[in-house]
């Protein structure tokens, strides 16, 4: 199946969790970006769902950039054999790189820094700085929680409906990736990133 989506940027844990569903998530996510033919661009460490998610996709034939701050490469956590390893100065570099150079986001379960980064790319989105789908798969109803969130938030006038309608969420990665290519759009002028973040 062709999308329009060329690369999807992936946020996910250091760790594989309690369940090995996230794991198998990661891995078989991985297997079908490759063979749609979509890059895969992470945080490019090879621990935990990360390193998970990234040999799956290597191993399938696909493309895998990973960007990274030099402190964590310090600590021997990146990947050395995706295809494009990136080494930045910061986190916030890492982000607004990682942004940059993708068509979509999905977060897979994962801890604060994988909420961070989601939180974020939805409020840049919300502040119309990008216009790319964010996503997350919902491996054993991991954002369940974060979902009842975003809907409180709106109940209560924090939130407008538009706005949490434009956090997709799917358990099914094939459903996902479809969702996110409907959504997907690249706005003249909103980059680079960097710039504007």
């Amino acid at each position: 199946m062709a999308t329009s989506l060329k690369s999807i940027c992936v946020f996910c844990g250091s760790s594989v969790g309690a369940r090995l569903e996230y794991a198998a998530a990661a891995a078989d996510f991985g297997r079908l970006l490759a063979e749609r033919g979509i890059r895969v661009v992470y945080g490019a460490g090879n621990v935990g769902l990360m390193g998970v998610l990234a040999d799956a996709a290597l191993a399938a034939g696909g493309e895998v950039i990973g960007v990274i701050p030099q402190m964590l490469v310090d600590r021997e956590l990146a990947h050395r054999r995706i295809t494009d390893l990136r080494i930045v100065t910061s986190m916030h570099e890492r982000k607004a790189l990682m942004a940059e150079l993708s068509d979509a986001f999905v977060a897979l379960p994962g801890g604060l820094g994988t909420y961070e980064e989601l939180c974020e790319v939805l409020t840049w989105r919300q502040l119309e700085i990008h216009h790319k789908s964010v996503g997350c798969l919902n491996v054993c109803g991991y954002f369940d929680p974060l979902i009842r969130i975003l809907d409180h938030a709106v109940h209560e006038g924090f939130l407008r409906a538009e706005q949490r309608g434009s956090f997709l969420s799917s358990d099914d990665a094939e459903e996902l990736v479809s969702l996110l290519a409907k959504g997907a759009t690249r706005a003249e002028g909103e980059f680079p990133l960097r710039e504007i973040i």
